[in-house]
């Protein structure tokens, strides 16, 4: 998320979360590129407890069967605070209302933090409106028609 919307998700069944620390980092440069300069660290949510353990704990040796995260370099990212790791439960993860089909609390709750709004009432509005106009339009190439009329008679 930046400046309030979301600007990258992942969200895979065996998720990537060194593939997610990647993009983040290659976003933060591309910012600096753009010199764009975001004064927050990078912050990850992550739902997976025994991952976020592995990267945060201080061991010498390291032992883990999550072949698909690369904990050494999340480790290492970890270290040198460019990358921050917050546990989030499955629940609140944004990217599930982009993947599951939500039950409708679940999913309201969604639109709203991705910063979704109902745009029905808005639209009806403008169409409104924009009716209006033409009829006036309309109503005003009809009384000018007329007033040719009484003019050339």
């Amino acid at each position: 998320m930046t400046f309030g919307g979301p600007i990258a998700w992942r969200a895979n069944r065996v998720a990537s979360l060194s593939q997610t620390v990647k993009e983040a980092i290659f976003i933060s440069r591309l910012f600096e590129a753009m010199t764009l300069r975001l004064h927050e660290p990078l912050i990850i949510d992550c739902d997976n407890t025994q991952t976020l353990r592995l990267i945060k704990e201080d061991s010498a040796k390291l032992i883990t069967k999550l072949r698909h995260v690369d904990i050494h370099q999340l480790r290492h990212e970890y270290a040198m605070n460019r990358v921050l790791f917050q546990w989030k439960t499955t629940k609140e993860m944004i990217a599930d209302g982009l993947t599951k089909a939500l039950p409708r609390q679940r999913f309201e709750d969604f639109v709203r933090i991705i910063g979704m709004v109902d745009i029905r009432e808005r639209l009806n509005a403008e169409n409104l409106m924009e009716d209006l106009k033409d009829k006036l339009m309309a109503k005003r190439k009809a009384q000018g028609k007329e007033a040719i009329v009484h003019l050339t008679h």
